[in-house]
């Protein structure tokens, strides 16, 4: 009994456990479910999956299948980032205990109890449950919010080196009082709209309105929630990963105020897509700017700082370039971002300022693959970063650091390059020749994606076969497990 406490302690109290614990749970329900997927069903692998496990899936009911799917997912996620920002951003032990134990039990009930829901027969009290552990998720957040109060005097900042106004408020902790806030507004969003299922709004997917003339305020606002959670998950991880690389100096002081008043932009532009639709995306383009150049700073800082550890300030070009190549991890994690713009970026852009005159002109579907490509690629470039920064955690060194680092980079972003391609494949080939670019996509992706998951299912084995080690890694994060929270200003290792 004594071993499980232990063991319970380092999954359920420790960071770097709850966030183990996190990504096992999306990883086994991406697994269980991606057996259902298109490719699955030409295999014959959906109907087998289906009669062994009882599942129901009705084709009229796909669109509210998929909503609680990607909840589930979601919160999960989120639940990961705010384990990382309790453990990098000061404040009280008992805050810190508090937030994450609320946050764990609201996750867990809503992935269990929605899935039940969602693919098990509808039975309302796993609805009801389901909807028990958003709302213990909301709250968490409402207390990392207080917990994350920027202007209390102990959590000002004590080095200059760091951003802060002239009364020494630190403007990174700013940044994340204020990315929190905006995710509890947002999610108020997509909640009040969500209370109105079956009385007059029914379950959709955004991108099968894309060629909707008209809209109503509350699919307006369900289209506007999962563009702002998604952004703010993605400035949440910016700011994470800043943390972990210490980021600061004087593009710090630049960076963090241009995170600030991007977020606060794009918040407002997708709050006002009801309103005012015909100016949101404009408003939100506008906010995009601030933040991307904030995270470039970031990218530059980083690589700098590993050319910096090497001691290669007045190396070469290439040595500079393999000092950063050097660690996969570290390079990885700022390299996504730097990605993320030509697949993600680049792309929308194009889309919105060619919207007329091109994008329009497509079959409706060639339209709506390039959104749902879109999302899925960013929320994946979200996934990796998180992943590798996860590795790093859990002490992965010498050729299985080289190994997993490279698998991920060079995987995820062969997938996401394949599926760019795809998705604006009207660009480059009509569709009577499109067979071959199309073959040769989906087959890229498919490998790259694939490595992705079989090295993160190595990853989580390793993790499994170290927990039934009486002296494991586990029990060497255990036993450095401190409940003070860090200095302001000062860079925290994540315990």
């Amino acid at each position: 009994m004594q071993a499980l406490g232990q063991r319970f302690n380092y999954l359920f109290r420790s960071t770097k456990g709850l966030v183990l614990v996190a990504i096992a749970l999306i990883s086994l329900e991406t697994a269980f479910f991606g057996m259902l997927s298109g490719p699955m069903a030409e295999w014959g692998m959906r109907d087998f999956w289906m009669r062994t496990f009882g599942l129901r899936l009705v084709e009229a009911e796909r669109e509210g299948r998929i909503i609680l799917l990607y909840h589930t997912i979601a919160m999960a996620v989120v639940a990961i980032e705010v384990y990382l920002i309790t453990a990098l951003a000061p404040m009280k032990a008992h805050e810190q205990t508090t937030i994450n134990a609320t946050i764990t039990v609201g996750y867990i009930t809503a992935m269990v109890c929605g899935l039940a829901f969602a693919y098990l027969g509808h039975d309302f009290v796993f609805h009801g449950l389901f909807l028990f552990g958003q709302s213990l998720v909301f709250f968490a957040g409402v207390l990392l919010a207080a917990a994350l109060w920027p202007w209390r005097k102990e959590y000002h900042v004590k080095s200059d080196e760091y951003s802060h106004t002239r009364g020494g408020v630190d403007l990174e902790r700013v940044a994340f009082f204020l990315m929190a806030v905006a995710t509890l507004g947002s999610a108020l969003f997509g909640a009040v709209t969500g209370s109105y299922w079956g009385r007059g709004h029914e379950a959709f997917l955004a991108e099968d309105l894309i060629r909707e003339p008209l809209k109503s305020p509350l699919e307006l606002a369900i289209i506007g929630h999962l563009h702002i959670m998604l952004t703010l998950i993605a400035v949440a991880l910016s700011l994470i990963i800043g943390r972990w690389r210490d980021f600061k100096g004087p593009l710090h002081k630049v960076a963090m105020p241009l995170m600030i008043v991007g977020t606060l932009i794009i918040t407002l532009g997708v709050w006002s897509v009801v309103p005012a639709e015909a100016t949101a995306h404009i408003i939100i383009n506008v906010g995009s700017g601030p933040v991307l150049i904030a995270s470039m700073l970031l990218v530059y800082y980083g690589w700098r700082k590993q050319v910096s550890e090497a001691g290669l300030e007045r190396g070469t070009f290439w040595q500079k370039t393999k000092a950063v190549l050097a660690d996969p991890l570290k390079f990885g994690a700022l390299w996504q971002m730097v990605y993320m713009n030509f697949t993600v970026t680049a792309i929308g852009i194009f889309m919105a300022v060619r919207l007329d005159k091109i994008i329009r002109v497509w079959p409706a579907r060639e339209e709506r693959v390039a959104l749902t490509g879109h999302w899925h690629i960013l929320s994946g470039i979200v996934a990796t970063i998180i992943l590798l920064y996860y590795a790093d955690l859990a002490g992965l060194k010498g050729r299985m650091r080289q190994w997993f680092g490279w698998i991920v980079i060079i995987g995820s972003d062969m997938a996401f390059g394949a599926v760019s391609l795809f998705e604006t494949k009207r660009l480059y080939v009509s569709e009577a020749n499109q067979q071959p670019l199309v073959n040769w996509t989906m087959l890229l992706a498919d490998i790259g994606l694939a490595s992705v998951l079989v090295v993160l299912g190595s990853l989580m084995v390793w993790r499994l076969i170290d927990l039934f080690n009486q002296r494991g890694r586990w029990s060497q994060d255990l036993a450095e497990v401190k409940h003070v929270p860090p200095e302001p200003g000062v860079g925290q290792e994540v315990l």
